[in-house]
């Protein structure tokens, strides 16, 4: 059964599994891949300082460097098997405004089209309220149509299509309450 996890150098093995499933280069929505710097994820160390840093990101007593935001950072996992990702970012600042939003997910091309991505940003929409968010932002491309329907079912409600610099992004809103649940 799939749960939310804080990343965990016990999944390296398959993580990396996940990862070669991607096309090279390819975006990762949530995992905070650009948190990489010089680490070679392939080995244990390069891994685990990869991971610590993913779990610092959230402390909001730490700086998180330029064009940075705080961010609470949760892996899909079943048992040993890492299926993907899912971020919540505690503020916005101006690209994510425009474009990136307050949560990003990515699930692992062999685990898709089993629900997965709106089981777990229906979780993380319950935590958004402790972070004092009632109104979350949350953006995908605009011919994600999986992406899209994703959010339209956690109470997403389209704000507009629009360019940005990273690509043609629907942006939605879900408002929530104290509890984190979206108010239609």
């Amino acid at each position: 059964m799939a749960e939310l996890i804080a990343p965990t150098e016990r999944l390296h093995s398959s993580w990396l599994t996940a990862r070669d499933e991607w096309q090279p280069g390819a975006h990762q929505d949530g995992t905070g891949l650009r948190l990489v710097g010089d680490d070679d994820l392939d080995s244990p160390e390069g891994f685990a300082s990869w991971v610590e840093r993913l779990r610092q990101q959230s402390d909001r007593s730490l700086p998180v460097g330029e064009g940075r935001v705080h961010a609470t950072h949760w892996w899909i996992a079943d048992g040993e098997t890492y299926l993907g990702a899912i971020d919540l970012r505690h503020y916005l600042n101006a690209f994510l405004l425009e474009g990136g939003g307050h949560i990003g997910y990515s699930v692992r091309p062999s685990a898709r089209r089993r629900g997965l991505a709106t089981w777990a940003l229906g979780a993380v929409l319950l935590k958004a309220p402790a972070l004092g968010l009632d109104r979350v932002l949350l953006t995908c491309d605009d011919g994600n149509a999986g992406s899209a329907r994703t959010i339209e079912a956690n109470g997403g409600v389209l704000e507009d299509v629009r360019g940005t610099e990273s690509g043609v992004k629907r942006r939605y809103w879900i408002t929530l309450d104290a509890a984190g649940t979206a108010i239609p």
